[in-house]
């Protein structure tokens, strides 16, 4: 599947539909969303998954949210995503790409460490701080976010391969 890529114009409609399947606090989208940048993969011109980098230290980027139509799952799209993160955040200079996910998250912690992505830590209870219902995956309960991240030094350019 060929994936396009483009950053969300701010006067365009936010992709709330993909956003909230990502995090389910609107709050917290607005607000990451008003400092940081959406990107939406297209494939044959129809919107198939988003991604927003917020750049959170000198040289570093997170992948705050990141979100695939759920017909789509399991196809590579999300794969193709964090290749094209990861290519955005050299684009900006950064060296290191952070991403953090829901202890009850398998299958993205699978694809992210697939990915290159190492875990370097645990931030305890934070889905219980910053939300305030309770998120449940595959019948467990989403407590802490699983920290991981990526050294670019360690992984070639797209264009290298």
């Amino acid at each position: 599947m060929k994936l396009s890529f483009r950053i969300l114009d701010w006067e365009e409609e936010k992709p709330y539909e993909l956003l909230l399947m990502a995090d389910p606090s609107k709050a917290m989208v607005d607000e990451y969303l008003s400092r940081g940048v959406c990107f939406i993969a297209e494939y044959e011109g129809e919107m198939v998954g988003e991604f927003v980098l917020l750049k959170t230290r000198p040289e570093t980027v997170e992948i705050v949210n990141i979100a695939v139509q759920e017909e789509l799952q399991g196809q590579g799209v999300g794969r193709h995503m964090i290749k094209e993160a990861i290519e955005a955040a050299r684009r900006l200079g950064c060296k290191t790409v952070e991403i953090g996910t829901g202890n009850s998250s398998f299958h993205q912690l699978k694809l992210y460490q697939r990915c290159g992505f190492r875990i370097v830590g645990v931030d305890r209870d934070f889905f219980v701080r910053h939300y305030e219902e309770e998120i449940f995956e595959g019948g467990i309960r989403c407590v802490d976010m699983i920290r991981l991240s990526l050294d670019l030094d360690t992984v070639p350019r797209q264009d290298e391969k």
